[in-house]
């Protein structure tokens, strides 16, 4: 089979490799549509220590079923299929009471961190456990169940925010899970959505997916246009999507009293905090790691148009393409939301 295979930091090539055969409670898939996620591009380069070459990549994916292992029940050969990206043992603790995402035995497809190495989507072929399967509605595209994984993030990242409903939300970061969490919030019943960034593309885009107001600053601007809009309190609710010092000390300053910042950005490793404003305001910050069972709930979402998630979509490539679309993104190039690769496009038949 073909393969996007990151060789080196910096190096994606086209690969033949064996095609991998499932174990009894395995399910081998064939790979339809891979979305590029940014946390592969911070791979690509090295800089986030967790996909370390050789790797194949890749974890928002969809296809359909081409084999069954021996102890799978439910599924069969040219099923339509999505899977979750985080790979669960399913009997630890954390797991037994459904949080998943918090497993024991936690790994990621198309990740090598050092303690393990699964092979991810940006292939033709790759094989899931069956259990992290879950079966596409007929009418429901590859390309739109590539977008699943990041889906159900940001639904994760609402749900341990506790909201009730006729809270008032910032979002901060219009990036892909910015705008994600946008929509999820108000499908929570936020009374009010704000979102802020820097870049008033991106903040188009939100308007239009339902933003009651954009804002096109950052710190000490935002935080006093909060005030201004909340006349004084602050916001109910905080979703942080950036992941920096910064946009995390601006997060705590715009939520009010007793209110939740949730942080869904990953990027720094490790962050100052204004202690005593979030002890004297008895703030709750609230950690957000990927999702845990989430994911009938965005299939259901995306299928009744509740979350719209083609107008993130910037193209659709062939495998081939790759490692151009992957530097395009690295170079931080405008304009650029979700790339989602699908191994079945040949670059010729594209290009004729």
């Amino acid at each position: 089979m073909k393969a996007l295979l990151l060789s080196e930091y910096n190096d994606l090539q086209v690969t033949e490799m064996e095609r991998p055969v499932p174990e009894a409670d395995e399910v081998l898939v064939e790979v339809a549509a891979c979305g590029i996620c940014g946390s592969d591009v911070h791979g690509y380069d090295g800089s986030s220590g967790r996909r370390i070459p050789p790797i194949v990549m890749g974890h928002e994916a969809a296809g359909i079923v081409a084999g069954v292992g021996s102890e799978v029940i439910g599924l069969s050969v040219g099923d339509r299929v999505t899977f979750d990206s985080t790979v669960y043992c399913g009997a630890c603790s954390f797991c037994l009471k459904g949080d998943v995402n918090l497993c024991d035995h936690r790994e990621v497809m198309g990740v090598s961190c050092g303690d393990y190495r699964r092979a991810g989507a940006f292939a033709e072929y790759l094989v899931v456990p069956a259990r992290i399967i879950y079966k596409l509605p007929e009418r429901f595209s590859f390309v739109e169940a590539a977008m699943l994984e990041a889906v159900s993030v940001a639904l994760h990242g609402v749900a341990v925010s506790a909201m009730t409903g006729d809270e008032e939300v910032l979002v901060i970061g219009a990036g892909m899970i910015g705008l994600l969490l946008l929509q999820a919030a108000r499908a929570a019943g936020a009374a009010r959505v704000f979102v802020s960034d820097v870049d008033e593309t991106r903040l188009r885009l939100a308007k239009e997916l339902g933003a009651d107001a954009t804002l096109c600053m950052s710190g000490a601007a935002l935080i006093d246009e909060m005030a201004r809009v909340t006349k004084g309190h602050g916001v109910d609710v905080v979703l942080e999507a950036v992941g920096r010092e910064e946009t995390i000390r601006t997060a705590i300053d715009c939520v009010r009293k007793g209110g939740t910042v949730t942080l869904v950005g990953n990027i720094s490793p490790q962050v100052a905090l204004p202690l005593q404003k979030i002890v004297s305001r008895q703030i709750r910050l609230q950690g957000s790691c990927a999702s845990a069972g989430e994911y009938p709930e965005a299939i259901r979402l995306i299928a009744e148009g509740v979350i719209k998630v083609k107008p993130l979509i910037t193209a659709v490539a062939p495998l081939e393409e790759g490692s151009s679309w992957f530097s395009r993104l690295h170079a931080r190039e405008p304009n650029l939301m979700k790339i989602v690769l699908d191994p079945r496009i040949r670059k010729d038949e594209k290009d004729a």
